[in-house]
C-alpha cells in the first residue's frame, strides 16, 4: 500500500507540468493574437497625431471633422464649418487624419493603375507573332 501512495503524487507533478506548460503557450499565443496588433496599433495612431501638419483635414473620436488651422505641443485648432468656427481640441482626440488616408489610397491606386498598364504591355507583346526570317 505504501508503494502505490508514493506514486499518486509523481503522477499529479507532471500533470501539473503540462498543465503549466499549456498555460505559458495560451499566453504567448494570446499575446501575438490581441495585444501585439494592439501596441502596433497605438504606435501608429500616435505617430499620425505627432505628424499632423496645417491643413489636414481630421475626424476627431468625437465624430467632428475639421480642418487644422494652428498646432501646438499637446493641442490643435481646427476649422470646423464654412463659417469659420474655430475650436481647439487635444492631440490624443485625433481619430484619423483623412488627407493623409486619401493621400495613401489615390498613391495606392496610382501604383495599381501602373502595374495594370506594365502587365498589359506585356501581354500585348506576347500576343504579337513572332516572324522567322
Amino acid at each position: 500500500m505504501g508503494i502505490i501512495m508514493n506514486a499518486a503524487p509523481a503522477a499529479s507533478v507532471g500533470g501539473s507540468m503540462y498543465t503549466l506548460i499549456f498555460m505559458v503557450l495560451m499566453l504567448v499565443v494570446l499575446y501575438f493574437i490581441m495585444i501585439r496588433p494592439q501596441r502596433k496599433k497605438e504606435k501608429a495612431d500616435e505617430e499620425m497625431r505627432k505628424n499632423v501638419q496645417i491643413g489636414d483635414e481630421i475626424e476627431t473620436v468625437g465624430g467632428i471633422v475639421g480642418i487644422i488651422v494652428k498646432v501646438e505641443e499637446k493641442t490643435v485648432v481646427i476649422e470646423t464649418s464654412s463659417d469659420r468656427c474655430k475650436m481647439r481640441i487635444k492631440k490624443w482626440a485625433i481619430a484619423q487624419n483623412v488627407s493623409a488616408n486619401e493621400e495613401r489610397a489615390a498613391a495606392a491606386d496610382k501604383a495599381k493603375a501602373a502595374k495594370e498598364e506594365k502587365s498589359s504591355k506585356k501581354a500585348s507583346k506576347e500576343d504579337q507573332p513572332i516572324e522567322k526570317d
